[in-house]
């Protein structure tokens, strides 16, 4: 498999960086619900702090998935693609980009506006964005809350396309990103 990607395939840097984000994504989205919705024990602490160490390192590899991005360009898109569903693509793309930064970001903030010392996995402290505060604390919160139905509006919106694509369209757009999956040069199906 190559490192890089080239005009018909993701690399295997794209696809690592795409997959471990979509499987932290599911796990946050579960922690995230799980840690808001447990009763107040030590379980629910540590609940938090897995949610927020995780939403770091979702932080940190889309950043780094962006700037391998580009040095990267994407695959052309299927030849068979119309012009509104690649601007579709990359559109839902952007946002999720978007939405994948400034969701841990505020929840950053969140921790910061409610006072709270943040340690990444409990050992690399992180500095406050802001003074703590309760009514900030309160924006925030809905901030978070609201991003988070963002994101996942726009994972539907996503794994939809994906199944479009896949089981409709016949194409090769969900192939070119599983592992260990590779599309020959001379495919027909591009």
């Amino acid at each position: 498999m190559p490192f890089r990607n080239d005009s018909l395939n993701w690399g295997v840097m794209a696809k690592a960086f795409h997959w471990s984000v979509a499987t932290l994504i599911f796990v946050q989205l579960a922690l995230g619900w799980l840690s808001v919705a447990w009763p107040l024990t030590p379980t629910k602490l540590y609940l938090f702090i897995w949610h927020k160490s995780l939403g770091i390192v979702i932080l940190l590899l889309v950043v780094m998935r962006l700037i391998w991005r580009l040095f990267n360009p994407r695959p052309q898109f299927p030849v068979t693609m119309p012009r509104w569903e690649r601007v579709a693509a990359e559109t839902v793309h952007g946002l999720l980009y978007a939405v994948l930064i400034i969701l841990p970001i505020s929840g950053w903030f969140l921790n910061s506006a409610a006072g709270v010392p943040f340690r990444v996995f409990g050992w690399m402290r992180l500095p406050a964005l802001l003074a703590p505060s309760r009514p900030l604390t309160g924006i925030m919160i809905g901030i978070h809350i609201l991003l988070g139905w963002v994101l996942i509006s726009l994972l539907v919106i996503h794994i939809l396309a994906v199944v479009r694509h896949h089981w409709l369209k016949r194409d090769v757009t969900l192939k070119r990103m599983l592992p260990f999956v590779r599309i020959p040069e001379n495919s027909q199906h591009v």
